[in-house]
């Protein structure tokens, strides 16, 4: 009498073990990639140059420069948006990497297979 379920011999088919082989492998990449992320630095302007902000791959701010012509007291408003504008760009480009980094692994799949 046939056992009901399972697989003969008790173990996994080899594609479904070459297949949880593989995805091992796909996480600690994506691990890997995760680390070396962290470790880039990300710089962004605005103000045509006048204000720099450095970020890091963990989307903490390390540096910002100004130069001394956006320093204005009668016109602070322009420094921070200037600012802003700086970090919301050098914050894009760590999230555009980051995405251009785990489309490689995921090859399109869509979001929810992952």
């Amino acid at each position: 009498m046939a056992k009901r379920g399972g697989f003969p011999g008790g173990g996994m088919p080899g594609n479904m073990a070459n297949l949880m082989k593989q995805a091992q492998k796909m996480q600690r990449q994506m691990e890997e990639q995760a680390k070396e992320l962290e470790t880039k630095e990300f710089s962004a302007t605005a103000g045509g140059g006048a204000v720099e902000v450095t970020v890091s791959g963990k989307k903490q701010v390390l540096k910002v420069k100004l130069n001394e012509e956006v320093v204005d007291p009668d016109d602070v408003e322009m420094l921070e948006d200037l600012l802003v504008a700086a970090v919301n760009e050098a914050l894009d480009k760590v999230d555009a990497e980051s995405a251009g980094a785990m489309s490689r692994f995921t090859g399109g799949m869509p979001g929810g297979l992952l």
